[in-house]
């Protein structure tokens, strides 16, 4: 790599594109680096031999004072947003102290795409500013710095939908970075996501791939994989996400944090994806929160619903936020827990914390916990990623050809299944008529099993090897039927390799679960996190979160 450029930790070759994509790259690469200050560099010895798990290299290499390592790992947004309003802590010291942990995570991780140090502290200034001279706060979020996925539009700063011809500096803030700054929220930095923003890992010919902080071998997940990486890193507390087959509840999952994708048209959109997205035809994207705490994801969606941006966006269903602690629940909450989706076994560790969950709500007082049975998931993922590309992958391929960018081999992946001619507009008719009878049957299918939530896994195992995240079942499918699904973290992690093994008397389900076992005997997954994931009927949101808040508690 040219000595120019910022050394960064990768894994896996890269492709490399024309002569034409190439420069413009290490020109971005170049900019990127002149950013970041001599003192906030890792050395090459670290960069050229790092350890496996890299989660403490921010905490261990030197780099930052005491104080910015307790005011990093110590806090929640909501602890961070109350110590600032009670004087504790300054929003210019706490964003300083996340600011330069944030760049020494993406040295070991590849999670950024832009890092504004000095513009952040600019706008802490102003704030604290504003605090002594008043002695009050701009909004509940005032002070606390949060990172944003890179294709939302901030003022003054670079976007793209995955591809290089797409790069823009925006001129405006989007609608719901509008909301999070009038609500004092500080913005630093924009996080890496992967080629056409489709891939369940975040691997961008631009910027590199995304590594797992837990075990560098692994994905981070995609799309939002940099948020989910640098929330893990400990270099944000919170970031925002999108999914439309699993890009905030993947990422989460694999890197150990929480995720919430709402149902559609829950929260704004306005502006992210310029000129829109034709998956959206049939398969609406969403919106929501990556973060350490529920209640972190609890009062970012208090935040953006009481800014009632649903008066600018008729688009948006105007449904209070009641969330965690305000949400009624049944006397006994009914849990179907689904163990697997009939198509792909989840690997062992992911077997083993449902398990452990099934276990320990069927003994808590509350709950009614029973099987939950799968539906039609292979139909429903035929479906799926058809709709994603009713121009039968014609734009991937235009934005490619623009600049000579290569293809990712993730990239053929998605859209192998839909490659073609275009879908006649009778056609995604037909496709929006087949989704709606499938949602009907799904709908009454949930009903006869009586359940409140049902909980399952997030992926088909922990973090996936790099370029395996193939099997989007368990995040995509509820895409398909637009319910809405909340990850959260469990303290297990998985063994190292040969520690665990699946069930002797368990044959596989498909080809496809079939290679998911080779995957896991071949591989080494060692250190990845284990997420549960929670879901919900459609616009039951506020329910999901009322059964979370008892649900925690039961699992401690």
């Amino acid at each position: 790599m040219p000595s120019q450029l910022l050394p960064v930790v990768q894994r896996g070759g890269r492709l490399r594109g024309a002569a034409g994509f190439e420069t413009k790259r290490e020109s971005i690469l170049a900019a990127f680096a002149d950013t970041v200050p001599p003192e906030l560099r890792l050395p090459d010895e670290l960069i050229n031999n790092p350890p496996v798990n890299v989660s403490d290299v921010p905490r261990e290499c030197g780099l930052l004072t005491l104080e910015d390592i307790a005011i990093t790992e110590n806090y929640d947004a909501v602890a961070l947003a109350g110590a600032i309003a009670s004087a504790q802590l300054t929003a210019t010291e706490v964003t300083k102290a996340f600011a330069k942990r944030a760049i020494i995570a993406h040295q070991v991780t590849s999670c950024l795409t832009e890092w504004f140090m000095d513009e952040a502290l600019q706008a802490a200034r102003e704030l604290d500013d504003y605090f002594n001279r008043t002695g009050k706060t701009v909004g509940p979020l005032h002070g606390v710095p949060i990172s944003i996925k890179e294709h939302m539009p901030l003022a003054g700063h670079w976007s793209s939908v995955g591809y290089l011809d797409t790069r823009t500096q925006d001129a405006k803030d989007c609608q719901m970075m509008a909301i999070l700054r009038a609500a004092g929220a500080v913005f630093y930095c924009k996080t890496n996501q992967p080629q056409a923003i489709m891939h369940l890992e975040s691997h961008s010919s631009i910027f590199g791939r995304v590594l797992n902080p837990y075990n560098i071998g692994l994905s981070a997940g995609g799309s939002t994989g940099g948020e989910a990486a640098l929330i893990a890193m400990r270099g944000s507390v919170l970031g925002v996400g999108t999914d439309i087959g699993g890009s905030i509840r993947g990422p989460a999952g694999f890197c150990g944090i929480y995720g919430f994708k709402p149902t559609s048209y829950t929260l704004p959109m306005k502006d992210f994806i310029a000129g829109g997205f034709g998956a959206e035809l049939n398969v609406l994207c969403s919106t929501g929160p990556m973060c350490t705490s529920a209640r972190d994801m609890d009062v970012f969606m208090s935040v953006i619903s009481s800014a009632k941006p649903y008066l600018t966006d008729p688009r948006l269903i105007p449904i209070p936020w009641s969330g965690l602690n305000s949400t009624p629940t049944p006397e006994s909450l009914k849990i179907g827990f689904m163990m697997h989706d009939g198509v792909i076994v989840p690997q062992p560790p992911v077997t083993r914390v449902l398990k452990w969950a099934y276990e320990k709500l069927s003994s808590a007082d509350g709950f009614s916990v029973k099987p939950f049975l799968p539906f039609k998931v292979n139909q429903a993922m035929k479906n799926i990623r058809l709709a994603y590309w009713p121009d039968g992958g014609k734009l991937v391929k235009e934005h490619l050809a623009a600049t000579g960018e290569p293809m990712m081999p993730l990239t053929q992946w998605i859209i192998q299944d839909a490659e073609g001619p275009d879908v006649t507009s009778s056609g995604v008719l037909q496709q929006r008529l087949t989704r709606d009878e499938f949602r009907c049957e799904f709908a009454e299918h949930w009903q006869s099993q009586e359940v409140d939530v049902v909980i399952c896994p997030v992926y088909v195992g922990p973090a996936c090897e790099h370029d395996t995240a193939l099997y989007w079942n368990y995040t995509a499918f509820w895409n398909y039927v637009d319910y809405p699904g909340v990850v959260v973290p469990t303290q297990i992690k998985a063994g190292g390799k040969g520690t665990e093994k699946y069930d002797a008397a368990d044959q596989p389900l498909s080809e496809q679960d079939n290679l998911v076992r080779q995957m896991w005997q071949d591989g080494d997954f060692e250190g990845a996190p284990i997420n549960l994931q929670i879901v919900a009927r459609r616009y039951h949101d506020n329910e999901l979160f009322g059964a979370l808040r008892r649900i925690l508690d039961a699992l401690a």
